[in-house]
């Protein structure tokens, strides 16, 4: 996924009323960027941290800039961080389509965001591959890493979350493939665990699905101002 133009780089001054974040760009100019992301940030909304906003000058939009990245250390030097959660389903969308998650291959028609479960929507419909089985793709976004290397989700407590792996478990149980996929959107990551002391009731239902015939993935992302792209499969600690 390679963005427009190139990400505007600023100053980060603060995160407010969840989905907002005032940001210093070049010439001293502050401007407030939305903030698509419903999670704590936990780590990542320090004032002064170099952040990359996305820019659209649409007469119709509220707020010209969108946060999309953060530059986050923890020892080894700066990595950035996409904190948009609206970006994962597309990445996997084309992750898919450019044969980039083998286990996800082989399907002939792939759809966004259909009804199913508890109304609800799934985020991607795998459908008419040589298993008859639609597959019922499940995306998280994840930026949290409190330990150099491992990847965590959540930030926050997730009731939302714990009722997508029940829905999911539901799928299986009817005869279907489902898959929740953690979509790490950080290139430092090398495992992926569950934040568990963060919230007990996901990782419990976390372990439900898993073992209700869940299929759990996790990929990490290759990042920099001009573009995001799924790069590779990394290991879920809670399966090795």
């Amino acid at each position: 996924m390679n963005f427009a133009n190139p990400l505007v780089p600023g100053k980060l001054i603060q995160r407010y009323k969840r989905f907002l974040a005032d940001v210093l760009i070049s010439g001293g100019v502050t401007v407030t960027a939305s903030c698509p992301n419903t999670g704590s940030m936990l780590g990542l909304t320090t004032p002064g941290s170099t952040v990359w906003l996305s820019e659209n000058d649409s007469p119709t939009r509220k707020y010209r800039h969108t946060w999309e990245m953060i530059e986050h250390d923890l020892g080894s030097g700066p990595h950035l961080v996409g904190i948009n959660t609206g970006r994962p389903n597309a990445l996997v969308a084309e992750a898919i389509g450019s044969g980039t998650m083998p286990e996800l291959a082989g399907y002939a028609s792939l759809r966004r965001e259909v009804k199913y479960g508890e109304n609800s929507r799934i985020d991607l419909l795998l459908e008419n591959a040589p298993d008859p089985r639609p597959c019922y793709v499940e995306v998280k976004n994840v930026h949290l890493m409190r330990e150099a290397g491992l990847a965590e989700f959540p930030d926050c407590k997730t009731e939302r979350g714990a009722k997508h792996l029940r829905e999911l478990s539901a799928m299986v149980a009817a005869g279907h493939r489902a898959v929740m996929i953690f979509l790490v959107q950080r290139g430092d990551a090398e495992r992926f665990k569950l934040a568990s002391d963060i919230d007990p009731m996901y990782a419990a239902a976390f372990q439900t699905a898993l073992a209700a015939g869940v299929e759990m993935l996790c990929y990490r992302c290759r990042m920099s101002p001009t573009g995001i792209s799924v790069e590779s499969r990394i290991d879920i600690v809670e399966l090795s």
